[in-house]
């Protein structure tokens, strides 16, 4: 699990934003700050975060000056700014610091959730290690560019594209069409209508299982597990 410390001064927020990690597979709430003070308090302890999902805005500093005492202290923990701060010399300066992604508020949580997902798309690409040649240097590069969120063209239900994203993504390997119908309980060919989908926007990958005979199969995987 990768565990996220929450900072944000207000309260409610700070809730809603850890129930909307809480969703996120593969991602646990270690615990929420509401200061700076709190903040890098929380920072010292053991274990430290692996993500901070922090704000700018705080009533004893800013979000940056937390990052440049983390820094500052030779902890390497990583940073992903969540504010309503949008001017551009806070975002540059963000950067400067080494916050990996800028998430401007307020912000749904399909926002929250493809900032997350690649950012443990690029844990896994780094889990690795060794060299990299300069293709591997730019995936991991561009590990954090999450692909948008599809545009659902006409006729299709974001409830449906909902439960057929969550059941790909929930999965510990490739689903075929009828698979995917049997979790989500709609037909096979909307569970493929939407697959399909997915994998046009490049949320999903096509993969092709060959039997003894005949055509092969199409399964799906979660574009961040290829």
């Amino acid at each position: 699990m990768i565990e996220v410390l929450v900072v944000d001064d207000d309260v409610r927020v700070a809730r809603v934003n850890a129930a909307y990690v809480e969703k996120v597979p593969g991602f646990h709430v270690a615990g929420q700050a509401h200061s700076a003070a709190e903040a890098l308090s929380r920072l010292e302890t053991q274990p430290r975060p692996d993500l901070v999902l922090m704000d700018h805005y705080l009533p004893d500093g800013t979000g940056l000056e937390v990052v440049r005492e983390v820094r500052r202290r030779g902890h390497q923990t990583d940073v992903i700014m969540v504010t309503a701060a949008r001017d551009v010399s806070t975002v540059q300066a963000a950067m400067r610091h080494g916050a990996l992604q800028y998430l401007v508020k307020p912000f749904a949580f399909a926002g929250l959730r493809a900032k997350l997902e690649a950012y443990a798309h690029l844990r896994r690409t780094l889990d690795g290690g060794g060299e990299a040649e300069q293709t591997e240097v730019d995936r991991i590069f561009g590990a954090l560019s999450a692909p948008a969120e599809p545009q659902l063209p006409k006729g299709h239900s974001p409830t449906t594209a909902e439960l057929v994203r969550q059941s790909l993504m929930n999965a510990d390997g490739p689903l075929s069409a009828q698979e995917i119908a049997e979790r989500t309980g709609v037909s096979r060919q909307t569970a493929q209508r939407y697959l399909k989908l997915l994998e046009r926007t490049g949320r999903a990958t096509l993969t092709l299982k060959y039997g003894d005979a005949g055509r092969p199969e199409h399964r799906y995987v979660w574009a961040t597990r290829a």
